[in-house]
């Protein structure tokens, strides 16, 4: 068995409450308690390398640890971006295309090391640092083209939901009717649910003025981390099968 979970539509349902969670928490350190986008990204890269640690050293597939390291990438990858887009003064296209080029030489690169991006081979310590570094840059890649999207982009945070929701829904459509690479519709999914939650989280904790909710960051972020506590608990939680390359 694989150290992580089984693809189900539970896992997508978590994931996407992760990543909101990432941006409402990531907004929390860095703007509502004014700590810049640099110093925030310092202090969330701590956990998430500790918790990086503990899903390798892990024997087992433990959902908890694993939903709690997803959490921590999305949070660092939410100041990440922010840093990368506006601090670095690259803007979001700038970003977005620096952050893209990561996620991709990460994957070729742990596709010649180890035969396999596929999630399913995920179970020896060498192709998980490689599975963490490509989950944080698409964390850090979604953050930007959801705030691209977003802001630059003209579709405000409800239309920005609602394009990277459609999105999914077409790779949905292509599992279901086409022959489509498993793998590339996996990783496609797993990155477009980062903007997903970007805008979505903004939605939330935005100014009315800005088209958002204007609700309490820190509240915000403690009511979707109970919702995904409840969920880890309420729904089955197994390991993802695990097979090995030759």
């Amino acid at each position: 068995m694989a150290k992580v979970p089984a693809v189900t539509l539970g896992f997508w349902v978590i994931k996407i409450l992760a990543t909101t969670l990432g941006e409402t928490g990531g907004d929390t350190l860095s703007m509502s308690y004014d700590m810049g986008y640099l110093v925030s990204t310092a202090i969330f890269v701590v956990p998430l390398l500790t918790l990086v640690a503990a899903q390798i050293r892990a024997r087992q597939y433990y959902p908890f640890l694993y939903w709690a390291t997803i959490v921590a990438s999305t949070t660092a990858g939410t100041t990440m971006a922010d840093f990368a887009t506006r601090s670095l003064g690259i803007g979001y296209p700038g970003g977005a295309l620096l952050l893209a080029g990561c996620v991709a030489v990460s994957l070729a690169v742990w596709k010649a090391v180890l035969g396999s991006v596929s999630v399913e081979t995920v179970g020896t310590p060498r192709s998980e640092v490689f599975y963490w570094l490509t989950i944080t840059f698409s964390q850090t890649l979604g953050t930007a083209v959801g705030d691209w999207a977003a802001d630059d982009g003209g579709f405000g945070y409800l239309g920005g939901a609602m394009l990277f929701g459609g999105l999914l829904l077409a790779l949905v459509v292509l599992w279901k009717t086409t022959r489509t690479s498993p793998v590339l519709l996996f990783w496609s999914a797993f990155i477009l649910t980062r903007p997903l939650g970007a805008t979505v989280g903004d939605f939330l904790d935005k100014p009315f003025a800005h088209g958002g909710l204007d609700l309490s960051r820190p509240m915000a972020s403690m009511a979707l981390g109970a919702a995904m506590i409840l969920l880890i608990v309420v729904l089955p939680q197994r390991a993802g099968r695990h097979v090995a390359v030759a």
